[in-house]
């Protein structure tokens, strides 16, 4: 949220803080550890943790002098010392390179503290905070209609990324997990699942991590685990060369394909030129039985990030995205709402089905 000048008394600047985490994806890199003594899998959990903060903070224009700090609770039981030095050093491994990449980021520390009351397993939490120039700052409540929506890829391997990606972010991973592997690891290690569920969706899919993901060249485990991916380093030249053309930014993380929702006033947001649905939700959804709505609305079923911009500034900004290695394209559009009372709504158009989304009871849930 964007707060007043309370921290340098400056009229000029305001002060921007986050709050986010890796929520249950690090039960993915407990499992991977316990069941391979591996603990360097805590790395990427790491990055996820960093990336749900500095990927939000990207969405108001902020790219420099981002202090960060971060939180591990964990079960000293179950979580070694190894592991969290495995926290440690790749975050700062992962701030170093997007320092190299020039987004201005730095570790602030953090605290770490042993609660196995609280925690069966572990825990990784962070903050951002930073402050910038008001008249930086990119404000989504200017999304309006009659403009272009892109949409950046969420898989594949971007040129500054070392692996590839298979897209699945963090969100959603509590069901993802569930629904995809399989009752092996409730038995072996029922500290990963919440006893009051009820036992018939828990770990009820059939993989172990080790299996193949049908249409990747992945593992199960390797894609559930691939680490959420950052756009700084593109949204940082984008907006050196295109601030002034875009109205709106979209971090498609809680809320999936509908979190535009939240923004602007009076626009219907109409999104019919997917990209192809990576091979993680396609199996989810196979293992799952979830409807294409709850899909589109958990996950986000190919892009991550979305720019809201003029038609006439679309080529090229597709153009720098895809110089990192990341596909971009025109997903969609912005028009006049056409419900009661001018509220927003989204229409998503996919392989012969309109999925119609609006403020209310169809939203419910969405964190």
């Amino acid at each position: 949220k964007i707060g007043s000048d309370i921290l340098t008394g400056d009229s000029g600047k305001c002060n921007i803080i986050h709050s986010d985490g890796s929520g249950t994806k690090s039960t993915l890199a407990y499992l991977h550890y316990k069941e391979t003594g591996d603990p360097s899998a805590f790395r990427k959990t790491a990055q996820d943790s960093i990336v749900m903060n500095i990927d939000d903070l990207l969405c108001v224009g902020a790219v420099n002098d981002i202090l960060i700090s971060s939180t591990v609770n964990r079960n000293a039981r179950a979580i070694s010392g190894e592991v969290l030095g495995q926290l440690i050093s790749g975050t700062e491994d992962f701030l170093g390179s997007l320092r190299k990449h020039g987004v201005g980021v730095h570790s602030g520390g953090g605290e770490t503290a042993d609660v196995g009351d609280l925690t069966s397993t572990i825990t990784v939490d962070s903050c951002a905070v930073v402050i910038m120039d008001r008249t930086d700052v990119i404000d989504n409540s200017k999304i309006k209609p009659g403009l272009a929506i892109i949409g950046l890829e969420s898989s594949g391997q971007a040129n500054y990324e070392g692996f590839e990606n298979s897209g699945i972010g963090s969100n959603g991973l509590t069901s993802a997990r569930h629904d995809l592997l399989s009752s092996y690891y409730l038995e072996k290690y029922p500290e990963t699942a919440d006893s009051a569920t009820e036992k018939e969706f828990l770990y009820c899919g059939p993989y172990k991590m080790d299996d193949p993901l049908p249409e990747s060249e992945m593992s199960v485990g390797e894609a559930l685990l691939s680490p959420t991916r950052t756009y700084a380093p593109v949204i940082k030249k984008l907006l050196n060369c295109n601030r002034n053309s875009i109205y709106g930014m979209v971090h498609c993380s809680g809320g999936g394909q509908t979190k535009c929702i939240r923004f602007g006033n009076g626009v219907h947001y109409i999104k019919d030129n997917f990209m192809s649905v990576p091979a993680i939700f396609k199996e989810i959804q196979k293992a799952s039985g979830t409807s294409d709505k709850e899909m589109f609305r958990v996950y986000n079923m190919g892009h991550r990030m979305e720019i809201y911009c003029d038609a006439k500034a679309a080529p090229s900004i597709i153009s720098l995205s895809k110089s990192f290695g990341i596909n971009a394209q025109i997903i969609g559009r912005t028009e006049a709402s056409q419900i009661e009372d001018c509220m927003n709504h989204v229409t998503i158009k996919h392989e012969g089905q309109t999925l119609n989304y609006e403020l209310g009871n169809s939203l419910s849930g969405i964190g």
